[in-house]
Formats: structure tokens, sequence, C-alpha cells
């Protein structure tokens, strides 16, 4: 076996593993809140938030979904809080696409946690950015009282959901609202905000207080479904619309509402019969080093995603470190502007690592990205970026006036964006490729991303000089070996910041994907964005020369 077939099968082992093990934590998040907490929701007759979503969405339709991994490894005090608490993402329904957000009772009683409410705007802002449907699986005890303080009321609270259920009703977005559950105090409001309520009978219940506030308020005894069940609300109150006698006849309406929805008008997005890519999609496990500092071809990586023969290079023979290009994906017409890996060579002669963005790459990409723009094509970044070169020659050059070119025009994009983060996304280069803060609609990360603003031995190093300095001037005397103890410590944590799961946690990135999902993943990207007419003027502003 030669040393290109052993540096083949280290890449892919690496990748095969990192990909198990997302796998398998995933198979523990979509457990929810446990065995005892599955078997409770059925013996009342209820369906798990996650077989609602596959009972309600068209049968051999992919389902995209969104945030599983968020709130991963967080709340451990309270339990945990397995996907924040929510299922949601992108599934058909009636042939339609629609944004599905389904409260998983199974973790704390589909109770609110700071990243739930995270989660769930996320969720409605990318049904607002796509002008896509939204059905609202509803199984929620409120607020996470012990934490109250940190999801009630700021901007990017708890209140901020029904906000945005009254602006997407204005912006003409379907809502449709199932209450299968528990739907209490200033929840009560999504469903009633939304076009249509369907109730559950003995399990859907919608109050402002129940039973036990109610008795501590003003001192009257009633019962849940007195209060707010599917009976007193559509005979008497007239709140809600449709009861409904199990999950499934309730379910069996929404797909029924959404039949019969109209059509808007599109962004126009250009499509053709599909090709598959010129090499295959499950190659990719073994593409990337093992070693996450090695260079590598990035056109290996988009030949496996881009249909067959339809990359056509941007100026392809400058700025080199940053590929750019027209191609299509599934059909559709892409612009792809991704981090070159390899070391590349200037036609002065200057050799450029891999991963790093010159002054003649963020130049190059500033004008493709514009480019798009002119044409309403939208945009995928594939992120593996070490940050902008530095050092007193790219200074003198305007590394910083170019990097602010890319930003701007990154920024100001009316297309839509979808990110992935296949290797390291580090400081500045993050913002430059379409980071969480640049709006993508979507951005994703393949196991093997590391998200940080720098890399880990520098960012080590650094913070070690820092820390050594500080207990030196307070009289402490650090000994070589003192000093290798506090490097690894601080190495440990600065790693565990940088992984994947950190970022995904948190919600940085929608999902964490195995690399062969790249392609399906960006294809129903566009598909849900091209819902939505590009009717923004393009406008970069003060642009730097």
């Amino acid at each position: 076996m030669d040393q290109q077939q052993l540096e083949t099968n280290k890449n892919e082992d690496a990748m095969r593993m990192a990909i198990s093990t997302m796998k398998q934590r995933l198979g523990v998040i979509e457990q929810g809140g446990g065995k005892k907490s599955l078997e409770k929701v059925r013996q009342r007759g209820k369906l798990t938030a996650r077989e609602r979503i596959q009972y309600l969405i068209d049968k051999e339709t992919p389902f995209t979904e969104i945030g599983a991994f968020a709130a991963y490894d967080m709340y451990e005090e309270y339990g945990g809080c397995p996907a924040a608490g929510t299922v949601g993402g992108i599934g058909y329904v009636s042939g339609r696409q629609c944004m599905i957000v389904a409260n998983d009772m199974t973790v704390k009683a589909g109770a609110w946690f700071p990243m739930t409410g995270k989660k769930n705007l996320r969720l409605q802002e990318i049904a607002m950015e796509n002008r896509l449907p939204v059905i609202y699986l509803v199984d929620s005890a409120g607020v996470f009282l012990p934490m109250q303080d940190e999801i009630f009321p700021d901007k990017e609270h708890f209140g901020r959901i029904f906000r945005n259920n009254a602006r997407m009703s204005a912006m003409g977005i379907t809502q449709i609202a199932a209450v299968m559950g528990s739907c209490v105090a200033g929840g009560a409001y999504l469903p009633i905000m939304s076009d249509e309520v369907l109730m559950v009978e003995g399990n859907g219940s919608i109050f402002l207080a129940g039973p036990y506030l109610v008795k501590a308020a003003i001192g009257e005894d009633a019962d849940a479904e007195t209060l707010g069940g599917a009976v007193t609300h559509t005979e008497i109150s007239g709140i809600a619309d449709y009861k409904f006698k199990s999950d499934e006849e309730c379910l069996d309406q929404i797909k029924r509402i959404v039949s019969k929805l109209g059509h808007t008008g599109n962004a126009g997005f250009d499509r053709i019969a599909p090709q598959p890519p010129a090499k295959p999609a499950d190659e990719l496990d073994s593409v990337l080093p093992a070693d996450s500092t090695r260079p590598y071809d990035m056109l290996e990586v988009i030949d496996r995603i881009v249909d067959a023969n339809t990359l056509d290079q941007y100026k392809q023979d400058y700025g080199k470190s940053i590929i750019c290009g027209y191609a299509r994906i599934d059909g559709w017409a892409v612009g792809i502007v991704a981090n070159q890996r390899k070391i590349v060579k200037s036609k002065k002669g200057e050799m450029q690592m891999g991963g790093v963005i010159y002054n003649d790459s963020a130049d190059k990409a500033a004008r493709f990205i514009m480019n798009c723009n002119q044409k309403k094509i939208p945009l995928v970044f594939l992120q593996d970026v070490t940050g902008f070169m530095v050092g007193s020659r790219s200074e003198h050059s305007g590394i910083i006036k170019d990097g602010a070119k890319l930003v701007n025009a990154v920024a100001n994009s009316v297309v839509p964006k979808i990110t992935i983060i296949v290797g390291n996304s580090y400081g500045a280069g993050n913002y430059a490729m379409c980071g969480k803060a640049y709006d993508p609609r979507f951005i994703y990360a393949w196991p093997s991303a590391k998200i940080a603003v720098m890399g880990g031995e520098q960012a080590a190093k650094t913070l070690l000089q820092i820390q050594v300095a500080s207990l030196k001037a307070k009289g402490q005397v650090i000994t070589p070996e003192e000093e290798a103890r506090l490097l690894k410590e601080i190495t440990d944590k600065y790693y565990a910041q940088t992984t994947p799961y950190y970022a995904a946690s948190r919600l940085w990135v929608d999902d964490i994907i195995d690399p062969a999902d790249t392609r399906i993943r960006i294809a129903e990207g566009i598909k849900a964005a091209n819902n939505a007419p590009v009717d923004q003027p393009f406008s970069v502003g003060v642009f730097q020369v």
C-alpha cells in the first residue's frame, strides 16, 4: 500500500469515527427526556414530538432538522435539556415546505429554557426569511421557572416569539397551531396569534393560569378541562377552531389545511435537471486530513458536492487562496466561495498558505459576491479558514482595506447565503466567509469543524503568557512543571470550546451534519429560499477602494 493510500485511509478512519460519535450522541438526544418520560406520553395516548412530525410530513421526503444539538451538554444541574426541548425543522406537508416547531413534552414537560427561546426564535427567523408556512405542535408547561430571569423579559427572550407571530401574520405567512398538550401563561398567546387553532380533547389545554394558580389567586376551584380544554375553547370561548379525539386526527386536519394554501411568487432562482457529482459524495469522508493543519485541495470537496462538469471558476489564476465559481447543486445555480487549503503560488512567485485570506483573494471574492447579487444567484460558502494574512508586507499592502471590502460584500449581500464549516473557522476569517453573525439562511458544520477566535496552540500560549505574567507580578515563582500544567489546563479548556458541539449547542451553527448530506442540505436550503422573492436592492454603502 503506497503512502497516499495510507493517508487516505487514515483520513477516512478519523472522519468516520467523528461521524459515528455524532450519530451516537444524536441517538441519545432523540430519546428526549428518556424512556420513562416517553412511556408516560404513550400511556396518555399521545405521540411524541418526533412521532408527530413523522406522521405529519409526506412519506419519503426529507426532514431538515435544525438545532438537534441545541443546549447539548448545557443545564446539567437541572438534568439537561436535549435539543433545547423542541424538535424543529423544514418538512414537506401536502407537498409544501413548512417550518415545523414541536415542543418535546418529555423534556421537563416541554418547559422553556434560555436555549429553547433562542432555538424557537431561530426557527421563526428561518420561516420569515424564506416565507415558509409555520406549524406549531404545542405541548409545553411554559417558562422554566428556576431560570425565568434568563428567558422572560429581554429582546431575544420568550416574548419575542409572539412579536414574531404578529410580524409573520402581517407578512402573509400562514401559521397553524395544534394544541396537543399544555399551553399555559404567556405561551397561550402563540396559538391565538396563529391563523387557525386545533385542539386534542383530553390532552390539549389553553389558559393564562392553571388550576393551582387560579386557586391561589382568586380562590376558585376549577379543573384544567373546565378552565381551558378543547370543549371550553371550541364551544364556549370560541378561541379554538377545531377539536379532535386523537393526535392523528388533529395532524390529518393540518395536512388538509396546508393542501389548500395559495401559492405566492418566488425568487426565480435558476434550476435545471440535476446531475450527480463527478465524484461520489460518500468519498468526502477521506478528503479532509485527520490533522486539521495539513493542506488538501478544496476542489476535491467541491467535486463531490456540485453537479458534474458545472463548476466554472471565476478568476481561476488570481487570488488562488479562495476558490470562486459558478456551479449547480441538484440543478440549482449557485455561486461558490471556498477556502483553498493547499499551498498555492501567485504569478509573482509568492507562496500562499492554504486557508489564509490574502489581499488578492479578498479582492476577488468581494467582486464575485457582488456579481452573484447582480445575477440573483444564491451563494454557498465552504469554510476552512485560519484568518487573514498578517505581517508588515500584508499590512503595507492594505490587507485590512481588502478584508473590509470582502466583509462589506458579505454583510450587504441580498441573495441567500448558505454556509458549510468544513474545517477551521478562525477569527475574522469566520466573518469574511459568512459566519453566523452575517445572516446565512442556513449554516451547518461538519464533525471536523473548529470554531474559535484563533488556533488552539496560539491562543493557549498567549493565554499562558498573560496568566504567568500575572502570577509573577504577585510574587509567585512559576516552575517549568507548573507552567506545563497551566498550559495543558488552558489548552484543554480552549479546545473544548472550539468543537462543533460547543458551537451547535449555542446555535452558532444550525446543526452538525454528515459530510455526505451536504449536497441535500444545500439544495433543500435553496429550495426554501426560493419561496421568498429578493426584493431588496443590493448596495454596499461606503466601499474601500
